[in-house]
């Protein structure tokens, strides 16, 4: 029998800020639940405020928050915890040190076009960032980077959220992260 650090996982959910991660990590958690698995999500936002609240937003900053949420996303999987990491990570050295420290690591990229991220902007960062009262915003004064080879692309524009989360578990499965489900032989996408 597998133990706990041998069955758990972390899947990162990266994109431009409002281009449907946390949407998708609901959908995912609830997919997820659904097969019997309670995955932890840790979101950027609330890992932010709870646990790195002077984490600023320029290099360094990002550079010791990211390294913070990696670190809590390898003990959770390390302890058993299946976990989904909803944070845009926009340089790919913070997603490529958290991949070399959790050994079943998923990458998935939410790739959305810029001008609708700008068009939903949920929390106010685009915004923020055209009046200049928020500096290094991803896509427009920071760089994105997106993945260069993420095992699961969802079009954060138009992919329907449950079926996204679906081909995510498919992705999972694929790597052999999950056991297939019932009537899954192959991986077909």
């Amino acid at each position: 029998m597998p133990s706990d650090r041998e069955t758990a996982f972390a899947v990162w959910l990266t994109g431009l800020p409002a281009s449907g991660k946390s949407t998708l990590a609901r959908a995912l958690s609830a997919e997820l639940a659904g097969r019997g698995i309670r995955a932890a999500v840790l979101e950027s936002d609330a890992v932010r405020r709870e646990i790195a609240p002077n984490a600023g937003y320029g290099e360094a900053g990002r550079d010791a928050f990211y390294a913070t949420l990696a670190y809590l996303a390898r003990m959770l999987v390390r302890h058993g915890v299946p976990v989904i990491v909803d944070a845009t990570a926009n340089r790919r050295d913070y997603r490529d040190r958290a991949r070399a420290a959790i050994p079943r690591f998923l990458e998935v990229h939410v790739r959305c076009p810029l001008a609708v991220c700008k068009a939903r902007d949920p929390k106010g960062i685009y915004r923020r960032g055209a009046e200049g009262t928020a500096n290094n915003v991803p896509g427009v004064s920071a760089s994105y980077e997106p993945p260069l080879k993420p095992e699961a692309v969802v079009d954060g524009e138009r992919d329907d959220p449950a079926a996204a989360a679906r081909r995510i578990v498919s992705a999972l499965e694929a790597k052999g992260f999950l056991p297939r489900g019932p009537g899954d032989a192959t991986v077909t996408g």
